[in-house]
């Protein structure tokens, strides 16, 4: 059975301040493990920059442990494509199973999530059932369509996804469409959306147990 418990920790800041920060432990003393995937694998894509950017908002929270996790990597075939070099399979399978929640980096493409996102997901089914997901998407409009496109998606396999979605626009926090700068809110509701992810991950855990 899993247990879950919030330690307080304290921390020293600049050898002085003396804060006390929360963190989610199981009964083994393992912190939650959150994956944040990077939705896109085109060239020139911005999601790695975003992903970056997320991973350092959160770590300071000292609530889980988070890393990126770019489908990329996998290499992954068309899902049923007769020949497809499947190699990558077994290690993204491994790679999500082993993730208590995530936070998905979603590039909206006409209207939609990417179709290597939407092959990733297709291509495992129990690796994310009963567990908490957050959205942070980026587009014309936020990727906003591409992130109730997704939602959909999510709630087919399985995974709750949380109400909070930072929403990044191409035209206030990127310059030329390609550098991301993103406005100073955008942390702030990255932690809205942190502070509802990481107690539903816990909770759903108990399920997987």
């Amino acid at each position: 059975m899993y247990l879950a418990k919030m330690v307080t920790s304290v921390v020293q800041v600049d050898g002085m301040t003396m804060i006390s920060q929360n963190e989610w432990e199981n009964e083994e003393g393992h912190m939650l493990k959150i994956g944040i995937i990077l939705g896109s694998t085109r060239e020139g894509r911005v999601s790695p920059q975003v992903g970056a950017w997320v991973k350092e908002v959160a770590e300071k929270r000292r609530d889980a442990e988070y890393e990126i996790i770019d489908i990329a990597d996998f290499k992954l075939p068309f899902l049923g494509e007769p020949g497809g070099d499947t190699s990558g399979v077994a290690t993204w399978s491994e790679k999500v199973a082993a993730c208590d929640g995530f936070v998905f980096i979603v590039a909206e493409y006409n209207h939609s999530i990417t179709g290597a996102l939407k092959n990733a997901l297709d291509f495992l089914r129990v690796e994310w059932n009963n567990k908490a997901a957050g959205i942070v998407s980026y587009g014309s409009v936020g990727g906003a369509r591409a992130a109730e496109h997704l939602r959909g998606i999510l709630g087919e396999l399985l995974v709750a996804d949380v109400r909070v979605h930072p929403a990044l626009s191409l035209f206030t926090d990127f310059e030329n469409g390609s550098v991301f700068k993103p406005k100073e809110v955008q942390a702030d509701s990255v932690h809205q959306m942190l502070d509802q992810l990481i107690p539903w991950s816990t909770a759903l855990k108990t399920i997987r147990s």
